[in-house]
This record gives C-alpha cells, sequence and structure tokens, in this order.
C-alpha cells in the first residue's frame, strides 16, 4: 500500500484512522458511564458504515468492530 500512496499518504492515512479509533473508544466509554450514571444497561456495538454500492444502492454489512456490555452495579 505504501507504494501505491506514498510516505505522506501513508503517514496521513495512519493518523486518521488512529485518530477516528480512538473518537470511537473514547464516545464508547462515555456512553457507558452514561448509561451506567443513568441505570441504564445497554449493549454498545461499534460496526462498519453503510456502503454506497451506486447511485441507487446502499449495503448495510453488520461486522462488529467492538462490544461492550453495560451492567449495573449492585450495592
Amino acid at each position: 500500500m505504501r507504494e501505491r500512496i506514498g510516505r505522506l499518504g501513508d503517514r496521513l492515512i495512519g493518523k486518521v484512522v488512529d485518530a477516528e479509533s480512538q473518537v470511537e473508544k473514547a464516545l464508547i466509554q462515555e456512553m457507558e458511564l452514561a448509561f451506567e450514571e443513568f441505570g441504564i444497561e445497554a449493549r454498545i456495538l461499534s460496526v462498519s458504515g453503510p456502503i454506497l454500492t451506486n447511485e441507487k444502492y446502499l449495503k448495510f454489512p453488520i461486522k462488529i468492530r467492538a462490544e461492550r456490555d453495560v451492567h449495573l452495579k449492585k450495592g
């Protein structure tokens, strides 16, 4: 891949993907804390987004990237 996009492209893509992953993890963590605070049990899933196959159709692949169960602490 580096040969196709060059060093600069590889460097930028690595930063964008890494930043996106960090933001996603932070959002999931904040959601988990908020659910616990409000007494909500939940399952949080991180999935890939929809894909535009052509001008008329969207595909919705369900590839789970992360999963976390939120359970209330007793006591």
